[in-house]
């Protein structure tokens, strides 16, 4: 016998379809949340070492700021002592200069020539005088020139005033302070080596020894020169020989009395 259902089946499986589709959209927002969730524990987990390696980071960048710090205040130290260094050096080297100066200036100045004032400016010397002539300046002036420690005498001023009948000229003159045997450039100034020193120049010995050498290898080649007082040597030889027979003759005449 045939069974009819007149039962409403389609809104029921309407219904049961619609809550398995609930069910399943619930299921995948758990899901996302969850996915969610884990995500942004393991992002903070990330920002978090992130954080702790730039704090890291910045620890240290604070420690070389440091030490950079310091090392700039160590350098400056060191140009300081440098430039003390340099100082007392320079002191040590010019200690008798002034000694050598004074000294130069009595044995430079000739007769007739009188200074009135002398002023110093570092390397440059600023001489104010009376003089009985031109010529008694310019004497002066070569022996300035001729001297050790000065050089490049400049004659500013020379004019003639009545005030002194004997000194009526009166000068102004500059020059350079030197060494003896230091290099000085066109301008006046002493030249500097790559050491930052003064160049010198080479002393006469050192300049006379080097050729010397190229005429001693030159002279080697004449030793065979004793080779002829040998071969006059048995000229000389032989001259007894030719003498030796007048004394027996002499005797031989001496003997007949």
């Amino acid at each position: 016998m045939a069974r009819i259902n007149l039962l409403p089946w389609r809104a029921e499986r309407r219904k049961h379809r619609e809550r398995e589709f609930f069910m399943q959209l619930g299921a995948a927002v758990v899901a996302a949340i969850l996915v969610v969730l884990v995500w942004m524990t393991w992002m903070d987990q990330r920002i978090g070492n992130q954080n702790e390696r730039n704090d890291y980071l910045q620890g240290e960048i604070k420690q070389l700021d440091e030490r950079i710090t310091k090392i700039k205040d160590l350098e400056k130290v060191r140009e300081r002592l440098l430039a003390r260094k340099q100082i007392i050096e320079q002191l040590q080297a010019n200690r008798s200069q002034m000694v050598h100066l004074f000294d130069e200036l009595v044995r430079t100045i000739p007769d007739g020539v009188r200074l009135t004032s002398v002023k110093q400016d570092g390397d440059k010397l600023t001489l104010e005088g009376q003089s009985q002539s031109n010529a008694r300046v310019s004497a002066y002036m070569r022996n300035i020139e001729a001297s050790g420690w000065m050089t490049n005498p400049d004659l500013s001023v020379i004019e003639a005033k009545g005030e002194d009948k004997t000194l009526p000229y009166q000068f102004n003159l500059s020059l350079t302070l030197t060494k003896p045997g230091q290099v000085i450039g066109p301008d006046g100034k002493p030249v500097m080596g790559p050491d930052g020193k003064p160049l010198m120049k080479p002393e006469p010995g050192a300049a006379t020894a080097s050729p010397a050498s190229p005429a001693s290898d030159s002279a080697a080649p004449a030793m065979p020169a004793p080779a002829a007082s040998s071969a006059a040597s048995p000229a000389t030889t032989a001259s007894p020989a030719t003498t030796a027979p007048a004394p027996t003759a002499s005797s031989k005449g001496g003997a007949t009395p």
